[in-house]
């Protein structure tokens, strides 16, 4: 009992030793196509899974990025090509899970991959460095290139010509006086004439 008790252990052991991934690891930066390189080279692999949810993940939603039929040999350790560009900017987990002949299975899991397609690339600009004789450049600083923001142009306006058709104030006040004379002209004569035919 004690042997066959120390032989599955054994099995367990070579079963579980050699599963891993190596790249990526917690915490790295992803853009665009990242290579999975890992190990499911183990004795009495059945199937496995490579998939990957969101870091934030209530509703336990995982994608599979890659099925298994086949072990990956040691030798071409590459496990999948994961292509992160339709993904949103944010944190994700990589899950891989290795199921055996028997039922059981084992999981590895990467957390906190940062994929950022969106994000502008840093760019390093070398700092020059002055000596007596001699230049040195160093690159030490870091860059964020931001896109160039072009303001619309309009055209400029152009004063129109005077108005030849324009009312002055002089020329309402003169009318209206000129209105006001006549005015008062015809009352006159009016009022005559209605005094000469009475008499």
């Amino acid at each position: 009992m004690l042997k066959t008790l120390l032989i599955f252990s054994l099995i367990f052991l070579k079963q579980t030793a050699d599963i891993s991934i190596s790249s990526p690891q917690t915490g790295d930066t992803l853009i665009g196509q990242v290579e999975i390189i890992g190990n499911m080279d183990v004795l009495n692999f059945a199937n496995a899974e490579l998939a990957f949810s969101y870091a934030s993940n209530p509703a336990d939603s995982w994608f599979t990025i890659q099925t298994f039929p086949q072990p990956v040999r040691a030798e071409s350790p590459t496990l999948a090509i994961w292509d992160t560009t339709p993904l949103t900017d944010g944190d994700y987990i990589l899950h891989l899970r290795v199921f055996f002949q028997d039922g059981s299975s084992q999981d590895i899991v990467i957390l906190d991959l940062k994929v950022r397609n969106d994000a502008p690339p840093a760019t390093k600009i070398p700092a020059l460095t002055e000596s007596p004789g001699s230049i040195t450049i160093n690159p030490h600083f870091t860059v964020t290139s931001q896109p160039a923001t072009l303001l619309p142009s309009f055209p400029s306006s152009t004063p129109l010509p005077a108005n030849p058709v324009s009312v002055t104030s002089f020329s309402i006040y003169s009318n209206f006086a000129q209105g006001a004379l006549i005015t008062l002209v015809l009352f006159i004569v009016f009022s005559l004439l209605l005094r000469l035919r009475k008499t």
